[in-house]
């Protein structure tokens, strides 16, 4: 799919352009692409050029919404197919996404990206073959590139979570030349798809699947036997669980996930806000 090459605002840089015009400013300085670059945009009194394209100044935006230009106005990054999927601004420029109002990445303390280098380099991906189970908006995939994988495949079940991929600027494009042919994703179910994958034939692997109650069969004992089948001897997961409640869910998931990891070959303990564990 084609990543969007134009303008994204938010509610702060659409008052900021705004602003600027009703000042009579001839130029706007800033980033329109979340944080990834700053530039400039030329201003009149109808609207602004940026890289050589003209756009109307946007009309009332809404706090906690990205926009982009969908070829008649600025629309909100979001789609619904069963479920609201939205694009969703934080104070590190990099994003988060919800699926009907639950985010679905950490920003309270710190960047996604931030949060999945530090997940990442459990693994340590450098050299390695990595599965990506569930690539959400790719970010350990980004890491991954960044920390000189080899090659890493990436799975995405939700076509509104693809999506949102080729809008946001700070999800790695496969065929951008700075992912350099490394990584390849895939439009599937991972609890499916990896019964296509060969015996040991990851180095390590990445499973940052939505929470218990919406995805359970990506907790399931199977597909932790089938990640053990495909794993090497040594190599290095990853799970993502977040910290439920206990009190409130009656479970103590991480710990759960840990068992059902030792019982299909791998040595687990608690790590972040989930498991890391090595295949036996």
């Amino acid at each position: 799919m084609t990543h969007y090459a134009g303008p994204l605002l938010t509610r702060d840089t659409g008052a900021a352009l705004l602003d600027a015009a009703r000042r009579g400013d001839a130029s706007w300085q800033g980033s329109l692409d979340l944080g990834r670059s700053t530039g400039e945009a030329q201003l009149d009194a109808e609207g602004w050029r940026w890289r050589d394209r003209r756009y109307p100044y946007p009309g009332k935006l809404r706090d906690r919404t990205i926009y982009w230009w969908d070829g008649e106005e600025f629309a909100p990054v979001s789609r619904f197919s069963g479920s609201l999927i939205k694009l969703v601004p934080t104070e590190w420029n990099v994003p988060t996404f919800e699926i009907d109002g639950i985010k679905m990445l950490p920003s309270a303390k710190e960047s996604p990206l931030d949060d999945a280098r530090r997940k990442v380099a459990l693994v340590e991906p450098r050299g390695k073959t990595v599965l990506d189970t569930c690539g959400g908006l790719g970010y350990f995939a980004a890491c991954c590139l960044e920390s000189g994988v080899a090659r890493i495949r990436s799975f995405e079940k939700n076509a509104d979570v693809l999506w949102l991929r080729t809008i946001n600027p700070w999800s790695p494009d496969p065929d951008a030349s700075a992912s350099g042919g490394r990584l390849q994703l895939t439009h599937a179910d991972v609890s499916e798809a990896i019964t296509g994958l060969a015996d040991a034939s990851v180095d390590a692997v990445l499973h940052d699947p939505p929470r218990f109650g919406i995805a359970g069969e990506l907790y399931a004992q199977t597909l932790y036997d089938q990640l053990a089948r495909v794993l090497r001897r040594g190599g290095r997961l990853f799970h993502y669980t977040g910290s439920p409640n206990k009190l409130t869910s009656g479970r103590d998931v991480p710990r759960e996930v840990a068992r059902r990891l030792e019982r299909s070959g791998f040595k687990a303990e608690l790590a972040l806000d989930g498991v890391f564990a090595t295949r036996r």
